[in-house]
């Protein structure tokens, strides 16, 4: 057996596929796990993926007990590539999940933020929220002042809520021509050219917008 064949044959029938796809989620995974901020769910790219899974699954189920050397390697190589996007769909989902849990107050009073999230993280934000406030009523927040038992409570100047630290410093490289190439650091005087490219650190606040774009990635 030619490995070089086989793997061929396997791109021919597009079971091994999609490799702009796997490339893009290891990219969103990367740029979840570095932002401050939740970022867009990649809804698109997320559902070719798992219908793609799906495929995988019934072929390896149905190849499965073939006593065929050729059938079993090419099962091997599935089940391996299989476990790969597998992982990188955990690890994208889990990073979102933290954020969620950590800014979900945040995430849910600011509508332009909460419009980032799929239908289901939503839903899970939103049952997150109610038993932590449960949770934290029954504990102790009932024995406060009512107008003290306020997750979001903003009294005295002081926010209960957390917010992510746009200003933080990430790795950054410009991957697109960008018209206005020109950045800006937030509440400064400082400014930097862009260049297709290159490799920055420098604040988050100060790339957002491109990132967003998707002319610069996070690294």
């Amino acid at each position: 057996m030619d490995i070089d064949d086989l793997l061929q044959e396997l791109d021919d029938n597009k079971v091994l596929g999609g490799t702009r796809d796997i490339n893009d989620l290891t990219q969103s995974w990367i740029a979840e796990r570095t932002a401050p901020e939740i970022l867009p769910f990649q809804t698109a790219l997320l559902e070719r993926l798992m219908e793609r899974i799906r495929q995988q699954i019934e072929l390896v189920e149905t190849q499965t007990g073939n006593l065929d050397p050729k059938t079993n390697f090419c099962l091997i190589l599935l089940q391996t590539e299989l476990e790969r996007v597998k992982f990188l769909v955990r690890g994208y989902l889990r990073a979102r999940i933290h954020k969620i849990d950590k800014y979900s107050i945040y995430i849910l009073t600011t509508p332009s933020i909460r419009g980032r999230l799929s239908p289901p993280e939503l839903s899970y934000l939103k049952s997150h929220l109610g038993l932590l406030n449960s949770h934290f009523l029954a504990s102790f927040l009932r024995r406060f002042p009512e107008q003290l038992r306020r997750l979001d409570d903003k009294a005295g100047g002081i926010s209960m809520v957390e917010e992510p630290d746009l200003d933080g410093a990430v790795f950054c490289k410009v991957v697109r021509d960008i018209e206005d190439n020109i950045a800006r650091i937030p509440g400064t005087d400082s400014e930097f050219k862009l260049t297709k490219g290159d490799v920055y650190v420098v604040r988050y606040s100060a790339v957002r917008e491109f990132v967003l774009r998707g002319e610069i990635e996070l690294i």
